[in-house]
């Protein structure tokens, strides 16, 4: 998949600085925070899990995702993230 796909969708680019924000968080958790259900949340959190940007480890019945910090493309997306927001200030 190319970036172009990966950024093309505004709810995968939330999901992005959600959790570049709060680390880690459970599924239900983050379709609450975007105003998703949890079928479309799963669906695009599985995207990236399949580019290697974030991961899931599971306790249970519960699936927390985070960000792959080992990635190189995650740290991309933090630089870029990083200088947007600097960029857009008042």
């Amino acid at each position: 998949m190319g970036l172009e796909d990966i950024f093309s969708s505004r709810l995968r680019i939330k999901i992005l600085k959600i959790l570049f924000q709060m680390r880690e968080l459970n599924v239900s958790e983050i379709a609450r925070r975007l105003n998703v259900n949890y079928n479309t949340a799963i669906k695009h959190l599985k995207i990236l899990e399949d580019e290697g940007i974030v991961c899931h480890k599971v306790f249970g019945r519960i699936r927390l995702y985070r960000l792959n910090e080992n990635s190189p493309r995650v740290r991309a997306i933090q630089n870029l993230l990083d200088v947007w927001e600097q960029t857009n200030k008042p």
